[in-house]
C-alpha cells in the first residue's frame, strides 16, 4: 500500500511524498494558492528528495506533478525582491544558488524522472522538468520564459535547452517571452510525450503497477518499460494554425541576426513588407511589442547567454555561467532593472517599469560583458558533487 513520508520539514505540506511501492516515488508540489511557486525551503527539500531517491538502490522512477491549475510558474521572486529591497543581496544570491543546484541535480540524476507539466510551466518550472528524462505535456500546458519582461533573463539552465531548439527558436522564446502550448513543446523537443490530462491518473497507475512488478530489471530495461508505457498513453496532437512553429522560416530569418537591434529591425521590416494574413501581422506585432516592452539590457544579456550556450558542452557549464549573470543582476551595479521589474510587475503592479538604460542603443557591449565576468572564488557557484555524477554531465534534453 502507498504511504506518505513525513520528516517534519516545514515544506512537508508543500511537497507531498508518496512512496507507491519500493520502486516508484511520486513528488507532488502542493502550494496551489501560490500556483506552486517554489520557496527556498521547497527548493532545498526537492534537492534532498531527489538525492535520496538517487541513492536508494530500489527506486526505479520518480514522478513529479502538482496540485491545482498550474504545474510550476517559477520561483518565489517576490521573496527575492524583498531581500533586495532590504539590502540583503547575499540572501538573494543564495536563493538562486539553491535553485540552480536543484536544476543541476535534475539534469544529472541517474533515476528516471517523469514530469507531468499539466498547467502553467515557466522559469523554475521549466528548470525542474525539462532537464529530466521524460516531460509529459497536456492540453492544459502553457510554457514560457518571460524573464526579460521583469528585468531578468532566461536562466535555470535554459541557455542549454533554448540554444538546442531547432533553428533560432530559442532566441525567439528568450527575447519575446512567447507562450507555447503542449503540442508546440512536443514538436520542438521540449516535451517527450503528449497525454490528455484526463489520462494522467491512469498513466501514473500504469507506471507504478508495471515497475512494481519488475524487481530485478536493469536501469536500461526500466527506461525502456517507462518509455513504452508513456508511448501507450500518448498521442500526436495537431498544431494550431496560428502556431509560431509554422513561422520557423521568419523566425530563423529575423532571430539569426547578430544583435538585438538587428533582430528588432528585421521584425519591423518583415511587418512592413509582409503580404501574409492578418494572423501573421498580429504575430509579428506581438513579437515586436514584447521586445520593446522588455528591459533593453535584459534582452542583450539574454541573446548573448543563449548564443553562448550553444558553444558549451554541458548543462553544468551553462548553469555556472548563468549564476554569475544573476549575481551581477541582483547587485545592480550596471542597471537596477530587476528591482524595477519586480516593483512594476509583482509589487506595485502598475505594469509600467522605467528601464535604465531606457533604450537598446544605450546598452554597450562593455556593459553586457560585465554580467558574464567571473565572481570571486568564494562566490562562484559550487555545483553538487556525488559519486554518481559524471565529470562532464550532459542534460537529458
Amino acid at each position: 500500500m502507498a504511504s506518505l513520508i513525513s520528516d517534519l520539514h516545514s515544506s512537508d505540506l508543500e511537497i507531498l511524498v508518496r512512496k507507491n511501492n519500493l520502486f516508484v516515488t511520486t513528488l507532488t508540489l502542493n502550494r496551489p494558492r501560490k500556483l506552486n511557486a517554489l520557496s527556498v525551503s521547497m527548493l532545498s527539500r526537492l534537492s534532498e528528495l531527489f538525492l535520496r531517491c538517487d541513492n536508494d538502490p530500489h527506486v526505479k522512477l520518480v514522478i513529479l506533478k502538482a496540485t491545482g491549475k498550474a504545474f510550476l510558474p517559477g520561483g518565489d521572486i517576490a521573496s527575492v525582491a524583498q531581500h533586495l529591497y532590504s539590502g540583503n543581496v547575499r540572501a538573494a544570491c543564495r536563493s538562486f544558488a539553491t535553485a540552480y543546484s536543484l536544476m543541476y541535480l535534475v539534469a544529472t540524476k541517474t533515476r528516471p524522472l517523469v514530469s507531468f507539466l499539466n498547467g502553467m510551466t515557466m522559469g523554475t518550472g521549466a528548470g525542474v522538468s525539462i532537464h529530466g528524462c521524460f516531460r509529459v505535456v497536456t492540453e492544459k500546458t502553457v510554457f514560457a520564459m518571460p524573464e526579460a519582461a521583469i528585468g531578468g533573463f532566461p536562466d535555470v539552465g535554459s541557455s542549454y535547452f533554448l540554444s538546442r531548439l531547432p533553428g533560432f527558436f530559442g532566441e525567439y522564446l528568450g527575447l519575446t517571452g512567447a507562450k507555447l502550448d503542449g503540442p508546440e513543446m512536443l514538436s520542438l523537443g521540449l516535451a517527450t510525450h503528449f497525454v490528455l490530462s484526463s489520462k494522467l491518473a491512469s498513466l501514473e497507475e500504469a507506471l507504478v503497477r508495471t515497475l512494481g512488478a519488475l524487481p530485478n530489471t536493469s536501469s536500461s530495461d526500466d527506461r525502456a518499460f517507462i518509455s513504452a508505457i508513456l508511448d501507450a498513453y500518448s498521442e500526436q496532437p495537431a498544431l494550431k494554425a496560428k502556431s509560431a512553429y509554422h513561422r520557423m522560416d521568419v523566425i530563423d530569418k529575423c532571430f539569426s541576426q547578430s544583435t538585438v537591434e538587428e533582430i528588432l529591425s528585421s521584425l519591423e521590416k518583415e511587418y512592413a513588407t509582409s503580404t501574409n494574413t492578418s494572423d501573421h501581422h498580429e504575430w509579428l506585432s506581438s513579437s515586436i511589442q514584447s521586445m520593446k516592452n522588455a528591459s533593453p539590457i535584459s534582452l542583450k544579456i539574454a541573446l548573448r547567454s543563449i548564443r553562448g550556450g550553444r558553444k558549451l558542452q554541458g548543462v553544468g557549464e551553462c548553469i555556472v555561467r548563468e549564476y554569475r549573470i544573476i549575481c551581477h543582476v541582483l547587485r545592480g551595479e550596471i542597471s537596477k532593472d530587476f528591482m524595477e521589474g519586480c516593483r512594476a510587475i509583482l509589487l506595485d503592479k502598475d505594469k509600467n517599469p522605467k528601464w535604465e538604460p531606457s533604450r537598446l542603443e544605450l546598452v554597450t557591449d562593455q556593459m553586457v560583458s560585465h554580467y558574464f565576468s567571473r565572481l570571486d572564488d568564494d562566490e562562484e557557484l559550487k555545483l553538487p558533487q556525488t559519486s554518481k555524477l559524471s565529470v562532464t554531465p550532459i542534460s537529458k534534453l
